[in-house]
């Protein structure tokens, strides 16, 4: 008599398919386009655009994407139980079950050979923010957020870091007034959705219990002098350190747009009762794109004006 082996079932492709998209959305791609801003920010003093500076930029913005990726996994791993009491972050994949723990923690392993191996390539002598980035975000997941309003400017930290990771990397001097508009509205956005989360109600705590320390007319208060300290930052980096000759230029042009894009941030805060996903608000939101890309346009227009000042005549420099 002959025996004859049963022939081993395949995974379905569906949920192969499933399993990928899920280990992908453990990563967050949707947060990946704040890695390619903050990181290139610096390129936004003109000057600096060639060849050179814009390949080392997007090392920097590969590598803080890997390191960020990384991040979000060991976060989510660590708060799988807390999100579960959470209405939107119940979903996400480890939350709901859909990827292992283990499964998680061998992705989180996977991204960090990865992100040697990139850094090992470029000029890893100017990668030591992202150095500062992870540690501090460890710190964050096993105590800092645990502390009201230190887990708002840790997590405004990290985007600072990647403004100088940037401006390192490219070889591009670097504005502290860049540096204290980007973190001013980082925390401004971290405020923002630390009121959002409050207005969840009583379940709020269970999921965040750091929402204690926080009251809506504090985060109203904190929220509106964060604005203002960007605007401040934003006026001082364009006056002294940007698009120049023409940084007067870029100031009458552009302050009407990032004005506007801040109000209609704050407007949807406080009025609208949104911001739980600032990125998610910054990116879809209409009115703030269009505001932000016209204020993109306006200083591309004052960096061609600085590269070739014999397009016009006329026009104020300092």
């Amino acid at each position: 008599m002959t025996f004859t082996a049963e022939p081993r079932l395949r995974e379905p492709t569906a949920a192969r398919t499933g399993r990928a998209r899920d280990l992908l959305r453990l990563l967050r791609p949707r947060q990946w386009p704040k890695n390619v801003v903050a990181v290139s920010l610096s390129l936004a003093g003109g000057g600096h655009w060639n060849w050179y500076t814009l390949s080392r930029t997007g090392w920097a913005i590969g590598v803080f994407v890997l390191a960020s990726s990384i991040v979000y996994v060991v976060n989510d791993v660590a708060d799988r139980e807390r999100d579960r009491l959470h209405p939107v972050k119940r979903s996400r994949p480890i939350a709901a079950g859909r990827v292992s723990v283990r499964r998680a923690l061998l992705c989180a392993v996977v991204l960090a050979a990865a992100l040697a191996a990139l850094a090992a390539v470029g000029p890893w002598r100017t990668a030591w923010p992202v150095v500062g980035y992870v540690v501090l975000n460890v710190l964050y997941s096993h105590r800092l957020k645990h502390i009201a309003l230190v887990d708002v400017f840790v997590v405004a930290a990290g985007f600072a870091l990647r403004v100088v990771m940037g401006a390192l990397a490219g070889g591009v001097p670097l504005s502290v007034w860049l540096v204290l508009s980007v973190y001013a509205a980082s925390v401004m956005l971290s405020l923002g959705k630390r009121r959002h989360e409050l207005e969840l109600g009583a379940g709020a705590g269970r999921h965040r219990p750091t929402l204690e320390g926080y009251s809506r007319p504090l985060l109203d208060q904190a929220v509106l002098v964060s604005a203002g300290v960007a605007m401040l930052g934003y006026t001082c980096f364009l006056r002294s350190d940007a698009t120049q000759p023409f940084g007067q230029v870029a100031l009458l042009l552009t302050i009407p747009f990032v004005l506007y894009g801040l109000f209609r941030y704050l407007q949807i805060v406080m009025v609208e009762g949104g911001g739980g996903d600032p990125a998610e608000t910054l990116l879809r939101d209409r009115p703030v794109v269009v505001s932000a890309l016209l204020c993109c346009a306006c200083l591309a227009l004052t960096m061609l004006l600085s590269a070739h000042p014999g397009l016009v005549a006329g026009l104020p420099s300092h």
